[in-house]
């Protein structure tokens, strides 16, 4: 969309200064954590290994090839590929009966859009399961994504961001760090955006945030819009 374009309303929101926001997929965009909690405990019980909440709580956020590495060690016997293999195949069946979408977020996901600022969706889950998501929302929502199959280090190490802001800087010149923001709902996406040096929004689902630095925390994305989003420019 042209910025000569943009309908009068949307021109304010423009000036809020967001160059661009990236989206975490699980448990910030889709409450599917809870799928991934029942797809492990299905693969460990076939494997008669004990699988708590709290060991399910603790691989929020991370590469599939780390959460898979715990679970071999764990007692799951099977390779590494083999356990994201039958890890997403669950996943992606239980999103095909239900889409679990996070309060608040397709609202704000709208507004940004309709204000021509574009979006990325930068995820720790394989293209096949991003795609189920993706295409469930209309087109031209997201300008491409970012998933965990596409990096050699996933979150909590930058290069899934840096990807993403290196692929829209080759479009847009103007973009600047300080100006996009990631929102994120794990320590290790929390850590991931922070390190790549845009502006980090954390809104738990599953597992509490800590305040700190270098990151601004809400309770949800429900009532919230583009200009919340413009106020975290400046608290940055």
């Amino acid at each position: 969309m042209s910025r000569t374009n943009i309908a009068p309303k949307h021109r304010e929101l423009i000036g809020t200064g967001v160059h661009a926001v990236l989206w975490d997929m699980d448990g910030t965009l889709v409450d599917t954590e809870p799928y991934w909690f029942r797809a492990e405990t299905l693969l460990t019980a076939e494997y008669g290994v004990a699988w708590s909440h709290e060991q399910a709580a603790a691989l929020v956020g991370n590469s599939l090839p780390t959460s898979a590495a715990i679970l071999r060690e764990a007692g799951v016997d099977l390779d590494i590929r083999q356990i994201i293999d039958a890890l997403v195949d669950s996943v992606v069946t239980q999103v095909r009966e239900v889409v679990p979408w996070r309060p608040g977020a397709r609202e704000m996901l709208a507004e940004i859009r309709d204000a021509g600022i574009p979006c990325v969706m930068v995820t720790m889950s394989e293209r096949k399961l991003a795609s189920e998501i993706h295409r469930l929302l209309p087109s031209g929502t997201f300008e491409f994504v970012i998933s965990g199959d596409m990096v050699e280090r996933g979150k909590p190490d930058p290069q899934p961001y840096d990807l993403a802001v290196e692929r829209l800087s080759a479009s847009r010149e103007d973009l600047s760090r300080d100006r996009i923001v990631a929102i994120e709902d794990s320590l290790p996406g929390l850590a991931s955006a922070k390190a790549a040096g845009v502006v980090t929004l954390g809104v738990p689902n599953m597992v509490a945030l800590p305040d700190g630095p270098g990151h601004t925390l809400w309770p949800s994305l429900e009532g919230r819009g583009l200009a919340d989003l413009g106020r975290l420019l400046g608290a940055a």
